[in-house]
């Protein structure tokens, strides 16, 4: 457990920055076409208010877990916005090897967001370098997490030789917060923005998005490998081929609203575990960061989960336990993951469909 652990601490950080410098300095948002245009703001938006939606119900049942080694903050969040600022620029301006090598996922962020608008103005053959970096990242990030069975079988045993019950409680208490919260964004928010877009009901093609495309994304566990099943729905929903071919990839990488509730809810818990009481100020930028955070999420299984400390950096959650926090979620992934992955993929279609104005076979 602690082996594995260990080397999700190391990849962590370089993940992080290889996948959002990546992922600014190829992927063209930019698209002539207005539906397209459309799209991507849906994309966003939706993952936004996925992300708020967490934060609000996360506040209405906080979750602590039970985390071996792991005492209460001596002291709870800066009180004073200005003292939030100064942490924060305190964080983005600092060192980036230093960032990297000290977890400090705010300046890896802000650097990498600075590299990725920097090299957008590079040639291809320099922007493919870092393409192929990103993949040898990913590589090491897929054979870690296929040792998660092991990892994940020490780390159960310790906690419950250590905690008992009481962290298994913890456990199940932080995943139905997490299906709830999915469940709310796929049948009410998700149904508020078909509604405000098209002003019809929008449960029929909601339920025939969960029943042709969620289902099979459960099992896969991959945005990335549902992609055919999604263009098939799509092409049988009568959608101009041009639209959907571009826009069913370009979701699967940027329009994660189920892996924002994950690193919302996940960060807060830990935020609870420690005493650290969280301000409505911190909440807001907790919800943006983790849009912004779940836009370059990986396309592997459990991608979400590493960009955890991303976000428990913005509360001054100390580096070991955001990955305790992360450990757990590899715990419970086999249906957080599952779920998430089918709330990612079934809006893929959901949003290309409202944004066609065509007239859609339902």
């Amino acid at each position: 457990g602690v082996l594995f652990t260990n080397a999700l601490k190391a990849i962590a950080p370089i993940l992080v920055f290889i996948l959002i410098l990546t992922s600014i300095c190829t992927k063209n948002f930019t698209q002539k076409s207005t539906k397209m245009k459309n799209i991507v703001f849906l994309y966003i938006v939706g993952t936004f208010l996925a992300s708020a939606c967490a934060v609000g119900i996360s506040f209405l049942m906080p979750t602590e877990l039970v985390l071996e080694g792991v005492e209460k903050a001596s002291q709870s969040s800066p009180a004073f916005i200005s003292e939030i600022f100064k942490d924060l620029i305190l964080k983005i301006v600092d060192n980036p090897i230093n960032a990297l090598s000290g977890g400090n996922y705010l300046g890896i962020l802000a650097w990498a967001i600075a590299g990725g608008v920097a090299l957008r103005h590079c040639s291809k053959e320099a922007k493919q370098v870092f393409v192929d970096i990103n993949e040898g990242v990913l590589k090491i990030v897929q054979f870690i997490v296929k040792l998660a069975p092991f990892g994940i079988f020490g780390l159960v045993a310790n906690s419950v030789a250590n905690t008992g019950a009481a962290g298994l409680i913890s456990y199940a208490k932080l995943l139905l917060v997490l299906v709830l919260t999915m469940l709310f964004v796929a049948f009410i928010i998700n149904a508020f923005i078909v509604f405000l877009y098209t002003r019809k009901n929008p449960f029929p093609l909601i339920f025939i998005c969960i029943k042709e495309s969620a289902f099979f994304a459960f099992f896969t566990r991959s945005s990335a490998a549902n992609i055919p099943v999604n263009m098939a729905l799509c092409a049988k929903l009568g959608i101009d081929k041009e639209l959907y071919s571009i826009s069913i990839p370009l979701g699967a990488t940027i329009n994660m609203g189920g892996a924002a509730v994950t690193i919302a809810v996940l960060s807060l818990a830990a935020a609870y575990t420690v005493g650290i009481e969280v301000s409505f100020f911190q909440a807001f930028l907790l919800s943006i960061i983790a849009t912004f955070a779940a836009c370059g999420a990986s396309g592997v299984a459990g991608g979400s989960l590493l960009l955890i400390p991303l976000a428990c950096s913005l509360f001054n959650i100390n580096y070991d336990v955001a990955m305790k926090v992360v450990a757990i979620g590899f715990i419970i992934g086999v249906i957080q993951d599952s779920v998430e992955t089918a709330l990612n993929s079934s809006t893929d279609v959901l949003f290309t469909a409202i944004c066609s104005n065509d007239d859609l076979r339902l």
